[in-house]
């Protein structure tokens, strides 16, 4: 079975209810009708009803008038909402007036649902960046307990794909942190690590890559990698992990064979950890375009309730797979909890 279709199958043995903002936008009310007529989420629309409704007419959309739509501008919700938002943020400098303005915006008002326990969790960013997804989240639902760093993956489906995990792959950090030092590396596997677990349900299997495999170029680049694969071995001393490894020494077993002798990945890792976000954005888009790989994502990890970002170029297709994604984070995130 397809990866995408065995998350949809473990989102309905808990349906989860997800927020979209963005309702002004085909490609959202195109997934919303999918999910509803597959059944494996609830979903709450922001926006105006009558608007919402008339352009699903339009697009023969019948089934999205079982979605929720909640307007800001007329829900019973709003002043708790700004009430709420402003006692989060006073301290930073929000006013009452300014709190007011935001419940406007459809993204805060939707993040709010989430912490307010109205909603499990909220995918954007069709037709928003991902600062524009992520200030509210972080403002809004904080960080996970416990978690130093919030980043981004993908979830790579690779047609006709022997590597990896029969073609499927995490890509990180492809989405978030410009730079990471070796710290900030070490965290992102490690959490990557959990979010390929969760997904999948295989071991992860991580490469740390560069462009240097065990010490064959040296530099200020390189160092950088070795000691972050270093740290993940200190911090999470349970996880199959190597690096410093070129792309091919990580996931071609002949390759590595000849390269990267010892390794205990012996070229079959499927948690790719990308040394800075150039490569990491590149190289995602280079499979998803080259390969006519599903990308899902930027899907975020960190967060205190499941959040999840898009590529501004997704289909409604990508976007039903990562609201699919994000009840089954959601449906961990439960067990946490509880």
């Amino acid at each position: 079975m397809a990866f995408i279709d065995e998350i949809k199958n473990r989102a309905r043995e808990d349906i989860k209810t997800i927020v979209l903002p963005e309702s002004n936008d085909d490609r959202t009310l195109n997934a919303t009708e999918e999910v509803l007529k597959q059944g494996f989420a609830k979903i709450i629309l922001i926006g105006n009803r009558d608007s919402i409704l008339t352009r699903a007419q339009e697009l023969n959309l019948n089934k999205l008038k079982d979605a929720e739509i909640v307007d800001p501008n007329t829900s019973d919700r709003y002043n708790e909402f700004v009430n709420k938002f402003y006692e989060l943020r006073k301290n930073k400098g929000m006013t009452e007036e300014k709190a007011k303005e935001f419940m406007h915006d459809y993204t805060y008002f939707g993040m709010m649902m989430v912490k307010e326990g109205y909603a499990d969790g909220l995918v954007s960013g069709a037709v928003h960046s991902t600062s524009d997804t992520l200030r509210p989240a972080l403002q809004i639902l904080k960080t996970a307990p416990g978690t130093k760093l919030v980043s981004a993956f993908f979830m790579m489906i690779v047609p006709n794909c022997e590597y990896g995990e029969n073609g499927v792959f995490l890509f990180s950090d492809s989405g978030l942190n410009e730079n990471p030092d070796s710290d900030a590396l070490s965290e992102i596997a490690i959490s990557s690590s959990k979010s390929f677990k969760l997904l999948t349900g295989k071991d992860p299997k991580i490469a740390m890559l560069s462009y240097s495999t065990h010490g064959s170029a040296k530099s200020e680049l390189t160092e950088k990698v070795i000691n972050a694969t270093n740290l993940v071995k200190e911090k999470a001393p349970e996880l199959l992990v190597d690096g410093e490894l070129q792309l091919d020494a990580a996931i071609i077993p002949e390759v590595a064979e000849y390269k990267a002798k010892g390794s205990p990945l012996k070229g079959q890792a499927n948690v790719l950890i990308f040394p800075d976000l150039n490569a990491g954005n590149i190289g995602y888009k280079l499979v998803q375009r080259l390969a006519k790989a599903e990308a899902y994502g930027p899907l975020c990890q960190g967060i205190a309730r499941p959040v999840n970002d898009l590529s501004r170029g997704c289909s409604s297709k990508d976007i039903e797979g990562v609201i699919a994604i994000t009840a089954v984070q959601a449906q961990e995130q439960d067990k946490i909890n509880f």
